[in-house]
């Protein structure tokens, strides 16, 4: 995982599972380029994503629940469909938003992605400034509109903390 983006706690954390150095590099300078402030984390594959919210679960120092998380399809290793999976079957995961942005413009990905329980499925913009736009949107709908539960609570609620 790789930090990008830091902010005070209070703000909102997005955590990005792209294998692409370019994407990641572009969707942290929309988010800059839009004013919106946020903790951003990236994840390199969908095993990176699933390695680190289970750290996150088991507190084992990987840091706090991300508020959304942005996922990529066509990855290495573990791909986005095969994180999603594992991230909607886990009780203590599961009400963590995930959005698919993905250069995926299949059928069949956006009806298993929706299937499998995230909660957009959306094709990334080929110009920077409709990424821009795109996350403006995103941003504010999930982070200033939506009510969700917290995620570390519905965690430790699942696990049984206090």
């Amino acid at each position: 995982m790789q930090t990008a983006i830091q902010q005070p706690d209070q703000c909102a954390r997005i955590l990005v599972a792209d294998d692409d150095p370019d994407d990641r590099m572009m969707i942290e300078d929309a988010l800059e380029d839009c004013g919106i402030r946020v903790n951003l984390d990236f994840c390199v594959d969908g095993q990176d994503l699933v390695d680190h919210l289970q750290g996150v679960k088991n507190n084992a120092g990987s840091g706090s629940a991300p508020d959304l998380i942005l996922l990529d399809i066509n990855m290495p290793r573990m791909n986005g469909l095969e994180a999603l999976r594992s991230i909607k079957e886990d009780p203590a995961l599961k009400t963590i938003p995930v959005i698919m942005l993905t250069t995926s413009r299949e059928e069949a990905d956006v009806i298993t992605s929706y299937r499998l329980g995230c909660n957009s499925f959306i094709t990334k913009p080929n110009l920077y400034d409709s990424l821009v736009d795109l996350l403006k949107v995103l941003s504010e709908y999930w982070i200033d509109f939506v009510k969700h539960a917290p995620v570390q609570k519905a965690i430790d609620d699942t696990l049984g903390r206090d």
